[in-house]
């Protein structure tokens, strides 16, 4: 009998380790990509977007990071990071945009340039803020191709999936973001913008520990999983040995 609840506990066990595995190994995956996390995605809002580098390329430190706005943005404005300087690409757009307050731009900037004052380590990330006002287009994504550029090689983010295409199947796929409803039917105002831009500091700290804080909360999460099996296992061996001990002693 105990011979019995033991081996169905290690199946058990060894069957939710195997689980575990294959959930911490999607996890480091996930964390691997350079990825971008939002401090908000409603439409016509202005937003904080914390571009995540946890990593350089294979054990080559970071020396540059170029993020590709896309074409639904006309501008972003880079804050300040002090282990890096930053410069606005732009470019002449074909004909003249139209905006929604009735004026025109003939350029944009599309690129914006993070250049490493000492190469990023390998083994150490950092977190690299946008201020953008995002488009009234509630539903769209948002890609943002990266180019990583290390002491040796570069990684280029910039896979987007194609209709139907699982985007966590692609191997360097490009930071995006989804546009939601503006709460409340409401649209972004220039006040808005101007006390967005004044609580930056304490945001982009906030937004700059998303990542890591959810990944923590993951594996909390996981390894409670994990100990509440062991002790139901254990709590099941106990209960096969008493009920034994009583059938024995019963039929003495």
């Amino acid at each position: 009998m105990t011979t019995s609840i033991f081996r169905r506990t290690l199946t058990t066990a060894a069957a939710t380790g195997g689980a575990a595995a294959l959930m911490l190994a999607a996890a480091g995956g996930a964390a691997a990509h350079v990825g971008v996390t939002p401090d908000k995605t409603d439409a016509n809002s202005y937003a904080l977007l914390t571009f995540g580098i946890p990593h350089g390329c294979d054990e080559s430190g970071t020396t540059k990071v170029a993020i590709t706005l896309p074409a639904e943005l006309n501008d972003a404005q880079p804050t300040v990071n002090p282990n890096w300087t930053v410069e606005k690409v732009t470019e002449t757009l074909p004909e003249p945009k139209k905006l929604a307050d009735g004026s025109s731009i003939t350029k944009r900037t599309s690129r914006i340039v993070y250049t490493a004052k000492e190469p990023l380590p390998h083994d150490l990330r950092d977190a690299l803020v946008l201020s953008v006002k995002l488009p009234d287009a509630a539903g769209s994504t948002l890609h943002f191709p990266t180019l990583q550029t290390c002491e040796t090689g570069q990684t280029d983010w910039s896979q987007i999936a194609k209709d139907g295409e699982d985007p966590h199947s692609l191997e360097a796929p490009a930071p995006s973001i989804t546009v939601t409803a503006a709460e409340g039917g409401g649209h972004g105002t220039e006040v808005a913008a101007h006390s967005t831009q004044e609580g930056a500091g304490e945001t982009e700290q906030a937004a700059a520990v998303t990542d890591s804080g959810a990944e923590a909360r993951s594996w909390a999460g996981l390894a409670a999983g994990v100990g509440g099996l062991v002790l139901g296992g254990a709590a099941l061996l106990r209960s096969g040995a008493r009920r034994k001990a009583t059938d024995g002693a019963a039929s003495r």
